[in-house]
């Protein structure tokens, strides 16, 4: 069945507007990257489709935090060198082309094993601005993913807010290719020393569950430690210890668990390396 009806608002008010009056039956594209394939193989035929990249949420500002509106691209997010951990994100998600169409937001919603973006996002404590006509309401992204991504009917994310980050940081990603790739393993990190003591720790993974989550396990293994062998040994214990991965085309849960102990013991210890 052919698409009925196509919206391209000139605004996010616009988009509010129209999300409104047709409720869950509008599908929402911002880059269509993720989408576009569904709906061009008959697997997703959505009656009206409302398109965001007139709606001016494609920017960066930094003043202070680092202010990205939904349809920032990722070349956008790249080009911009607004903190080095999401550059390699962005640089990592996918050939220059896709970059030029897949947007910061839509990488947000992407499903397993893609969201590396997102990934870095997480190690940088984001909060998202989500709109709708009844007003905005701001909420951390580690929330909103344990919640699985709903928003509230009539409900757009608009922005995605990150503070500066203040401490050390290192992105690693692992997958089958050394570019352009999904992935089997992603860790974001930010860690921040009181000499060589740990006092506030931040590490994402992508790839050891059904979306990206918090090392929480890792993270707390560090936090009033030494960073040093015997706790990046353990935190990278911990992380794999507690990851339920999924198995996939591109590697089984076993291959993904043993993996993550590996990559967080190569990111804790390039984080260890970093010159203060």
């Amino acid at each position: 069945m052919p698409i009925k009806a196509y919206f391209l608002p000139q605004s996010l008010d616009e988009a509010i507007n129209l999300l409104g009056e047709y409720g869950p039956d509008l599908l929402v594209l911002s880059g269509g990257t993720i989408t576009m394939p569904y709906i061009n193989d008959g697997t997703l035929l959505p009656d009206m489709v409302m398109g965001l990249r007139k709606t001016g949420l494609n920017y960066v500002k930094v003043n202070g935090e680092i202010n990205m509106g939904a349809t920032t691209t990722l070349n956008q997010v790249l080009e911009a060198e607004a903190t080095p951990l999401l550059s390699q994100a962005a640089r990592s998600a996918a050939a220059g082309s896709v970059r030029n169409m897949a947007t910061i937001g839509g990488n947000i919603f992407a499903p397993a094993p893609y969201g590396d973006v997102t990934t870095a996002l997480l190690a940088l404590k984001a909060n998202l601005k989500l709109v709708s006509s009844s007003g905005e309401r701001l909420i951390d992204l580690a929330d909103f993913l344990a919640e699985g991504r709903s928003l509230v009917p009539g409900e757009l994310l608009a922005e995605i807010q990150v503070p500066q980050p203040t401490g050390r940081t290192v992105y690693h990603k692992f997958g089958r290719k050394a570019h352009n790739t999904p992935a089997v393993v992603t860790v974001a990190a930010q860690l921040m020393l009181d000499g060589t003591t740990v006092s506030n720790a931040t590490i994402a993974l992508n790839g050891a569950a059904e979306r990206p989550i918090r090392a929480t396990a890792a993270e707390e293994v560090l936090v009033g430690q030494a960073l040093n062998e015997e706790s990046i040994a353990a935190a990278a214990q911990a992380a794999a210890d507690a990851a339920t991965p999924p198995t996939d085309a591109l590697a089984s849960s076993w291959y993904r668990q043993r993996m993550i102990g590996v990559m967080v013991k190569r990111t804790l210890t390039q984080l260890l390396e970093q010159e203060a």
